[in-house]
């Protein structure tokens, strides 16, 4: 496990000069000797030179031109533009065609017909500021995907953020939503949930609005004078159900070809069952304005100019969609370098390019990037030299609609990537700001190495200072007390997912962010023009992405040994596995404090003859739960970690031979497989891995340990004591592994 450091404020500036870049006779990378280190280094200031941002600013400018959702025929004609760019550059290229659902929208009403008639405008204006706001053929309107069809009429519930906790909060002021349609803000989780738990409580059908409050005017100016989100602006998207799987709704666990078997729509269990519609919030505020009800609570109130109410009605809406249920073309572009050494151990990097319209920020600017990355590798084997591991770009399309493309891809060839794939590299969107890197906790010690190698654009410090920084500022104290930063495990809501956590394969999520805010996600303002005023106008964080996905690929492809390294992992699975207990612990004193004032009220109801007595419902208290299974597997995980770092050592030794370093990188490939149960997560069976998977009721928002934390969520302690046990199984294959890697490693360097 790697050790901590305590350091004093004052001796920050060494600790930051430890972190420095190193001396160049004493070159040491993560998974190299020293002599190979010191090639790395010198290929790696060599790919630097060939990055150009012209090429960034040009390529999304031209991308960006026309809609390009999934079916448009601008989506195909930048499919073949992006393969064409990778041919020349000298990659073997494909592009392989999915046929997945995608329905389009053939209808929609949402009018308001009591106290007063109003009807939604469900449309964004063009505006002189922005060049392509104007251009409306093959433009989708504002709707969501994978709503239901559906016509209704009932009164309107809000329903402030509509998670389960807003829900609790309903039924203790004695609201229901039953035969209601309810009427929520986007934020506090992904947009497919709040359908889904509205649907659960009995609503007949769902409105989603953006509210000033969260990307409108109460954070700045709005577009054009600012990033903001207008009052006609709006968020489309899916709301798919992809906790329980992304992909094709009609093909889970197979690709979605011509000739699969495919569900029906109603058989489709990730499809919405009531209809759901996206507006903006000048739609909005005149329902909102026509709520009564109780006043909402401070927490649900938003910036717009009015009282929030709760109601159900007076507010009455009648809402009706109708959809196209049909299948669409989706084309995954891949592109191939073959290894010179191991040309069957792949090293996969890959982007979107689909877009809800233009997409400028939400992908192309990450596109871009990785298209620039490939370029600038081009440019390196035109000098002689090939990667020792096959590297792999991959240009998805249909990821939007919920991770299509790259999902297909790997379920279509999902025993190739089990038996090739080594590492997944995700991007989505690039803005100026700070580095964030989430995935697999084996490769975090390796992206602090890399993110140490790169400077900031802004500050001249290496983006990993940067990084430390703010969250220095922002009170974390590990940023001072860790030689390294933790990295975030991994949700969903981009391509990473069917890699990850349905195959198995280490899989990493880079970006920069953090100052490039707004509101233009996915409304027809994610455009050129708006990117190049409020995103990265001069795409310098777009050539940094480039350094720090450029570095991390090269290193993959080229290291003697992969660096993959353990003792970061076992410290967070360590974590996860306190905050699990914990969470028992915190459920077990809120239960009996509940139970204790039911009693009390009891008590007090009972002695009281001007009531009939009505006995509260008490709550089971939760029992002893066992987790010893997870504490031994963990115990036995910390002792093997620690083992194989220490016995690699760093640089790796030259004495380790060429078949020695082949066994114990095929051993290294599989650790992360050994996290996942073919059986997958309960009622989910497509999320096979045992230590990240996206919750049942966040969607993007990470659920570490899934299948115990969730089973405890839900006080269900029989699932609770069988996912422990699943847990600890997984973590004693890994720990094994380690071991079987550091006998390799100690049976060549004695």
């Amino acid at each position: 496990m790697q050790p901590t450091r305590h350091i004093a404020t004052a001796g920050l500036a060494l600790f930051f000069l430890a972190l420095s870049p190193r001396q160049a006779d004493e070159p040491v990378i993560l998974g190299f000797t020293q002599e190979g280190a010191a090639r790395e280094l010198a290929l790696e200031e060599q790919f630097d030179t060939y990055l150009n941002v012209d090429n960034l600013r040009g390529w999304m400018q031209r991308m960006t031109l026309k809609p390009r959702h999934v079916g448009a025929p601008y989506t195909k004609e930048t499919a073949d533009f992006i393969a064409a760019q990778f041919r020349s550059w000298g990659y073997e290229t494909t592009i392989e065609e999915f046929q997945v659902l995608f329905p389009t929208p053939r209808t929609r009403i949402l009018e308001m017909i009591e106290p007063e008639p109003f009807q939604a405008r469900l449309e964004e204006p063009e505006l002189p500021e922005d060049a392509t706001s104007g251009v409306r053929q093959d433009m989708l309107p504002l709707y969501n995907a994978y709503s239901a069809d559906g016509d209704v009429t009932a009164e309107l519930v809000y329903v402030n953020q509509g998670v389960p906790a807003d829900y609790e909060e309903l039924e203790r002021r004695g609201i229901d939503v039953a035969g209601k349609i309810v009427i929520a803000r986007y934020g506090g989780s992904w947009r497919g949930i709040k359908p889904k738990v509205a649907a659960e409580h009995g609503a007949i059908g769902c409105i989603l609005y953006s509210d000033p409050r969260d990307d409108g005017y109460f954070q700045g100016d709005v577009y054009p004078e600012g990033a903001y989100r207008g009052e006609h602006g709006g968020q489309r998207g899916s709301v798919s159900d992809m906790p329980t799987y992304p992909g094709d709704p009609l093909t889970p666990g197979v690709g979605a070809t011509p000739g699969a078997r495919r569900m029906s729509v109603e058989e489709s269990p990730t499809i919405m069952k009531i209809p759901v519609l996206p507006i903006s919030y000048a739609d909005a505020l005149p329902l909102l304005r026509a709520m009564g009800g109780s006043v909402a609570p401070p927490a649900w109130r938003g910036a717009l100019p009015i009282t929030y109410h709760i109601g159900p009605g007076p507010a009455v809406v009648h809402l009706k969609l109708e959809f196209n249920w049909d299948l669409a073309p989706a084309y995954d572009v891949i592109a191939r370098l073959r290894g010179s050494e191991y040309p069957d151990e792949w090293i996969i990097r890959g982007n979107h390019f689909d877009g809800w319209v233009f997409g400028a920020r939400d992908p192309i600017s990450g596109m871009v990037v990785v298209m620039e990355e490939a370029r600038a590798l081009g440019e390196l084997v035109k000098t002689g030299w090939r990667p020792k591991r096959t590297i792999i770009y991959a240009a998805w399309d249909a990821e939007e609609p919920g991770l299509l493309g790259s999902t297909e891809w790997a379920e279509e060839h999902a025993e190739e990537l089990r038996e090739k794939a080594v590492v997944y590299i995700n991007s989505d969107s690039n803005t100026r700001g700070f580095l964030r890197v989430s995935g697999s906790h084996t490769l975090e010690r390796f992206m602090n190495e890399v993110a140490g190698e790169v400077t900031d654009p802004q500050t001249g410090v290496s983006v990993l200072e940067r990084a430390r920084a703010r969250r220095m500022v922002g009170g974390d104290a590990e940023a001072i007390e860790r030689s390294d930063l933790r990295i975030n495990p991994l949700g969903s809501g981009s391509d990473y997912t069917p890699f990850l956590q349905h195959l198995g394969i280490a899989s990493l999520d880079i970006r920069f962010t953090g100052e490039g805010s707004g509101g233009s996600y996915h409304s027809i303002y994610d455009s050129f023009d708006h990117y190049t005023r409020f995103g990265d106008p001069s795409f310098a964080y777009g050539v940094a992405l480039a350094q720090v996905g450029g570095r991390a690929v090269l290193r993959l492809a080229n290291a003697d040994v992969l660096p993959f390294q353990f003792g970061n992992f076992a410290d967070n699975v360590s974590k996860y596995v306190d905050e699990v207990v914990a969470l028992a612990d915190s459920m077990r004193d809120d239960t009996e404090l509940k139970n204790q004032l039911v009693d009390a009220r009891a008590y007090e109801l009972a002695a009281d003859p001007t009531h009939a007595y009505v006995a509260p419902e008490r709550e089971a208290p939760v029992p002893h739960l066992n987790f010893a299974p997870l504490l031994n597997a963990l115990g036995v995980l910390l002792v093997s970690a620690d083992g194989y770092d220490a016995a690699l050592g760093h640089p790796v030794s030259s004495s380790l031979s060429r078949d020695a370093r082949g066994s114990l990188n095929r051993i290294l490939i599989s650790t992360e497989r050994l996290m996942t149960r073919p059986e997958g997560l309960p009622r989910r069976p497509w999320f096979t891995h045992q230590i990240y998977a996206p919750g049942l009721y966040t969607g993007y928002g990470v659920k570490t340990l899934p299948g115990v934390r969730e089973a405890i969520e839900q006080r269900d302690w029989e699932e609770m004591a069988e996912q422990v046990v699943f847990v600890s199984e997984a973590l004693e294959r890994v720990a094994d592994a380690i071991d079987r890697a550091a006998t390799t490693v100690a049976g060549t360097t004695d």
